[in-house]
């Protein structure tokens, strides 16, 4: 397996542009007659394009996606409901396929009526620009940005246990409202590997679970996420191989989200290893990157061991505070300040003067040692910072 450029595009068929226009923008992506599998946000509130999609990718197929940032078309009635349908029903006939075949998504504020003549105009723009490139890909994970400080996008190639090489790729956007069951991202994946839509669905489901939803950066769940995977139609393909790499992919996207936090000046990377169950090792795991004492702590760089092994304590994993043990890493430095209990980073300690150093750092791993199982889970998230307080405080305005 090996990294490529190209994003969406380096899939062969796969079309994308992206159009803006102050703070709104479109993509679409286009991948005709592609066997297709969705994970939706499990928000009971849920905005009008993914009350859409449901139904549009129920029968596992699609030949086109198009997304618009700067407004979520939630909370939005009937009248939301309409707009997301004008919205497939105009890329549709704009590509001469059936608007069932057409996936919308949205992001942005909630609760405000969609600006449709400016969507309407930037889907224009958007289907004049379809082409495959890097370009195009980049072109459509930058209209989709809301908060995101840069457009995220990855593409990785690998070979199959039959010999067939295949290609991946995808472009996601998330910086807040990112809380484990995915937070406030789309994210849209492309590959070329012939499969069934529940071979997909399988697959996206595992990689999800493992990767989107360890992603936290305030806590907060969205009413718009949406993960949709695209493939060529066929069966029997998916192998252990491919799982690995569409694993890779999200993983990568899912990592560029923690680092884009809203506000964030540190990323944090928490492995809890040594779970009595898979499960314990996530809900541990999710549960440091989620407390806003880790997360300040993080903010502050202080090496504040009491939180971290705390919020293992809520969290509901099974535990011994006898056993667990916790160390700080930072590139090839680390220390332990917890070890099977005990606590070394007392004031005055080689191990607190280096942890603190570590803490100084823009990029922090965090191991927790359970030391009761044999299962281990990772989380990403960042810091809480005073910018955090500002963007979310001025977003609506």
């Amino acid at each position: 397996m090996k990294k490529i450029e190209g994003g969406i595009c380096a899939v062969e068929g796969v079309k994308a542009a992206g159009a803006c226009e102050d703070n709104y923008g479109v993509a679409i992506i286009q991948y005709p007659e592609s066997s297709a599998a969705a994970v939706f946000t499990r928000n009971k509130v849920q905005a009008a394009p993914i009350i859409i999609t449901r139904e549009s990718v129920k029968d596992g197929r699609l030949s086109a996606i198009v997304a618009n940032s700067g407004n979520a078309n939630c909370f939005t009635g009937q009248e939301g409901i309409e707009h997301a349908k004008l919205m497939t029903f105009q890329v549709a006939e704009g590509l001469d396929i059936p608007q069932e075949d057409v996936a919308v998504a949205s992001t942005g504020i909630i609760g405000r009526q969609l600006p449709l003549p400016i969507i309407s105009n930037l889907i224009t723009d958007a289907l004049r620009r379809l082409e495959k490139s890097p370009e195009a890909s980049r072109n459509a994970a930058e209209a989709i940005m809301t908060t995101d400080t840069y457009p995220k996008e990855f593409a990785v190639e690998t070979t199959l246990n039959n010999g067939k090489t295949i290609r991946i790729g995808g472009i996601t956007k998330g910086s807040g409202m990112i809380a484990p069951n995915m937070g406030t991202m789309l994210s849209f994946i492309t590959t070329d590997i012939e499969a069934t839509p529940n071979e997909l669905e399988e697959a996206l489901q595992k990689s999800v679970e493992k990767t989107f939803n360890m992603v936290v950066v305030d806590g907060d769940e969205s009413t718009n996420d949406i993960v949709i995977l695209l493939s060529r139609p066929g069966q029997g393909n998916i192998d252990e191989k491919f799982q690995e790499a569409l694993d890779y992919l999200c993983s990568e996207l899912a990592r560029m989200m923690a680092h884009d936090g809203e506000g964030a000046t540190k990323y944090m990377e928490v492995e809890v290893k040594g779970a009595m169950t898979l499960n314990d090792a996530r809900i541990a795991a999710r549960s440091v990157v989620k407390s806003p004492l880790v997360k300040t702590a993080l903010f502050g760089a202080d090496p504040n061991w009491g939180r971290i092994v705390a919020a293992v304590g809520y969290s509901g994993a099974n535990m011994d505070e006898d056993t667990i043990s916790v160390r700080l890493e930072e590139g090839e430095r680390f220390v332990d300040v917890v070890n099977n209990g005990e606590i070394m980073a007392f004031d005055g300690t080689e191990e607190l003067e280096l942890a603190e150093s570590i803490m100084e750092r823009e990029e922090i791993k965090i191991t927790v040692d359970l030391a009761i199982g044999d299962f281990k889970a990772t989380a990403y998230g960042c810091d809480l910072s005073y910018d955090y307080v500002r963007i979310n405080s001025e977003y609506s305005t």
